[in-house]
Formats: structure tokens, sequence, C-alpha cells
């Protein structure tokens, strides 16, 4: 950092002068230690979550899974009434 810099003085300096539109305007996500450790960088983390809202379009677009591999055991299905 330059010498120059002044952050100790108040003349000129707003604080906080981005705060509001940072707040609107963000999509900071903070992840759980073990879930960070999954994925190396954005790329794979917007990788996966493109797969899981692609799911969940299928899944609403056909009424459930297409593929039975996919479906829950039936142990773990709820019984229908």
């Amino acid at each position: 950092m330059l010498s120059e810099y002044d952050f100790a003085s108040r003349k000129g300096g707003v604080r906080a002068k981005y705060l509001k539109r940072l707040r609107h305007q963000a999509n900071i996500v903070v992840l759980e230690p073990e879930v960070a450790e999954a994925f190396p960088n954005q790329e794979a983390v917007n990788e996966a979550l493109r797969g899981v809202l692609d799911t969940a379009r299928a899944v609403r677009r056909t009424g459930g899974l297409a593929n039975k591999a996919l479906h829950p055991p039936a142990s773990k299905r709820r019984k229908k009434r």
C-alpha cells in the first residue's frame, strides 16, 4: 500500500457509502466448510447448482423422476393413504 494513502483522515470520505447498494445487488453466499471442500471454484458451484435446477425443472415438468434409479428406496418413500 502506498504511503500517501491516509485512512485516518475524515475529510472527504463517506463511511459505508455503497453498503445499501451492495446489500441489494450482491449474491454472496457462505458455504459450510465441508460443502466448500467439494467445490474447488465458483464455476464448479454454479455447474452443480445448474444441475440441481435442471433436475427440479424436469421433475415439475414430468411429475416425477424418469430414471427409476434416481427414486428414493421404497423404505424412504411416503406411503399413500
